[in-house]
């Protein structure tokens, strides 16, 4: 019962650049959701949550309002 209700992830993520006159990094990555292959590149590290939320909903789980804010103004 335990393995019908998990979503098992692999995420990998890497700095691609580094400006250090402004002070911020560029991360770059992937998440791979291993029951389906699926894939998704990331560009941030929000994009790895937004990836991750379909399969909560897909569980039952129903996302915060600060959650829904923050996909609508992402979209």
């Amino acid at each position: 019962m335990y393995e019908a209700i998990t979503h098992p992830f692999v995420v990998k993520i890497w700095i691609e650049e580094t400006s250090e006159e402004a002070g911020q990094v560029t991360w770059r990555g992937h998440i791979t959701h291993i029951p389906s292959g699926k894939q998704h590149y990331i560009s941030s590290l929000d994009d790895i949550g937004v990836f991750i939320s379909v399969y909560l909903k897909e569980m039952g789980v129903k996302p915060g309002i600060c959650w829904r804010l923050k996909q609508w103004l992402k979209y």
